[in-house]
């Protein structure tokens, strides 16, 4: 079988100054005609692409010396950016493979999402330096998740290696599991 590499492309907008809404209930789900209009580089060695987009913005209120903010968090999919080699993946099976190891990445960006609406809105921030304090956090968030992506193109050999497809599909529920609860504990 042939190898299927894919690398994901990351990109991070720190605070915006537009407004935008994002549905935390699931993940973006992913598919080749909606989500790949961009045109593929076919030097690449990858079948295909996916470039993501985490935005985050905040307004803040001071109160009696404490900040609260209003968060605004999303995932976008870019889909100029990302590509296909549609000439490479003509098989359904890997076509169907391949799209399902690229959800994984979707997915695992769903998890940064629960997770920097978890963190960022649940902390106490000194009223003296709560913008560095954010983006610290935001910034700390955005690397775990990079480290995580990186984590599972590596052990998945990019989607080709099924055995860890199967454990990283796991990991990656039990992770938005994980998150979710966190999520529905925090709003009791």
């Amino acid at each position: 079988m042939k190898r299927l590499l894919i690398p994901l492309l990351f990109l991070l907008a720190l605070p915006c100054t537009f407004a935008f809404r994002q549905d935390l209930s699931q993940p973006v789900q992913l598919d080749w005609e909606t989500h790949f209009k961009g045109k593929a580089d076919m030097r690449s060695p990858f079948f295909a692409l996916t470039a993501m987009t985490w935005k985050y913005s905040y307004e803040s209120t001071v109160y009696r010396n404490r900040v609260a903010i209003k968060l605004k968090n999303e995932v976008t999919i870019d889909k100029t950016r990302s590509w296909v080699k549609w000439d490479k993946i003509k098989n359904p099976e890997i076509r169907a493979s391949l799209l399902h190891h690229e959800q994984g990445h979707a997915n695992i960006q769903y998890v940064l999402l629960l997770e920097a609406e978890r963190v960022l809105k649940n902390r106490n921030y000194a009223v003296s330096n709560y913008k560095a304090q954010i983006s610290e956090l935001a910034n700390q968030i955005s690397s775990f998740f990079d480290t995580m992506q990186r984590n599972y193109d590596d052990e998945t050999e990019h989607g080709s290696n099924h055995k860890m497809q199967t454990r990283w599909d796991e990991i990656i529920q039990d992770k938005i599991d994980e998150s979710r609860a966190a999520m529905a504990e925090l709003q009791k």
